[in-house]
């Protein structure tokens, strides 16, 4: 199936600096990103996983965790949306979740283990619409949202933060 990028009207402009950092076939995408991932969290020491490049700044395993958070908040609004539920979504707040979410205790294993968990229900989950659920949308923090925008923001928001950690952490 040929996913087309989401026209501007489909998401709110925000989260253009994610979308544009998809190029290809967004699914695809979010598999090689898993592999890419993959080794390149598997090259960081202990002390740089652990390392804030500020005060009150995330160190990677947060970052690795709210990626989850994020998808996992993503996938169910595109669920909620691709299954024509018109109810309105709550936003969340990360800088609240980050720190409850216990990462900074974690090995980095065991956040790669569910990260995979999450990623490879993302894709199954994705791969299996056809275009009319693709085409569905709905609202979540009081902003529209298509589910075809929904799969490029999770593929790109990945992308913005792995451009993050190579600039402010390595």
């Amino acid at each position: 199936m040929n996913i087309t990028p989401p026209a501007k009207e489909e998401y709110p402009e925000y989260f253009q600096k994610y979308i544009s950092k998809v190029h290809g076939d967004p699914i695809k995408e979010l598999t090689t990103g898993l592999k890419d991932l993959h080794r390149f969290i598997s090259k960081l020491s202990k002390k740089q996983l652990a390392y804030r490049y500020a005060e009150g700044k995330w160190n990677i395993k947060e970052i690795l965790v709210h990626m989850m958070d994020a998808e996992r908040v993503f996938c169910y609004r595109a669920l909620r949306f691709a299954r024509n539920d018109e109810t309105s979504l709550s936003s969340f707040d990360e800088n609240e979740w980050v720190p409850n979410s216990g990462a900074a205790d974690r090995k980095v294993k065991s956040i790669m283990g569910e990260y995979e968990a999450v990623r490879n229900a993302t894709i199954a989950f994705f791969a299996n619409m056809n275009d009319e659920m693709f085409n569905r949308s709905g609202i979540a923090n009081g902003k529209q949202f298509s589910v075809r925008s929904i799969l490029y923001i999770i593929s790109g928001h990945v992308l913005h933060h792995i451009e993050i950690i190579k600039e402010r952490y390595l």
